[in-house]
């Protein structure tokens, strides 16, 4: 399953910075240009994802109490695009153990293909130690390529959510 994987990389990137300074971030072999409060850090792990193995790129970083990340796979077959991005949602949702989001908003991520999963999810529950949290994730996708996107923490404020969504863009 996938939320263990990815709530484990997030939790484990760090301490939290105290101010956010924003930056322009191309991650290697993303296609993605995010703006980041902080200087991310690179990971990887192999695994499932929509019935086939993947390797998972977890783009992230921390600051003001909040994990900002962005995350990619290939998927081989254009049939599991969408279950793909069905499940990295499903994760999200997994992550906070919750069922359903708090509420959804509109998301257009310019170079994107269009799915009837992207929208930008807003989620309160409880991260796997118990703690209490927020999450806003979005998933997305162009070609065979899945993306992730997804601010954590304890709260999150508008403007700075805002900042990094509207950010995010494929390269053409």
């Amino acid at each position: 399953m996938l939320r263990a994987p990815i709530a484990l990389l997030l939790l484990t990137l760090g301490a939290c910075s105290p101010a956010l300074d924003w930056r322009d971030a191309q991650p290697t072999d993303s296609g993605l240009h995010v703006q980041l409060p902080c200087r991310p850090a690179s990971h990887a792990r192999k695994l499932p994802l929509a019935g086939e193995q993947v390797t998972l790129t977890l783009y992230a970083c921390n600051a003001a109490d909040a994990t900002w990340a962005v995350a990619w796979a290939d998927v081989a077959d254009p049939a599991h695009v969408r279950p793909a991005l069905e499940e990295l949602r499903r994760s999200a949702l997994n992550n906070l153990k919750t069922a359903e989001p708090r509420s959804t908003v509109a998301l257009a991520v310019p170079g994107a293909n269009a799915h009837p999963q992207m929208e930008r999810l807003l989620i309160s529950g409880r991260l796997p130690d118990g703690t209490q949290a927020v999450a806003q994730t979005a998933v997305f996708a162009r070609a065979l390529r899945v993306y992730q996107a997804t601010a954590l923490g304890p709260r999150l404020t508008g403007e700075h959510s805002d900042t990094f969504f509207a950010s995010l863009r494929l390269a053409p």
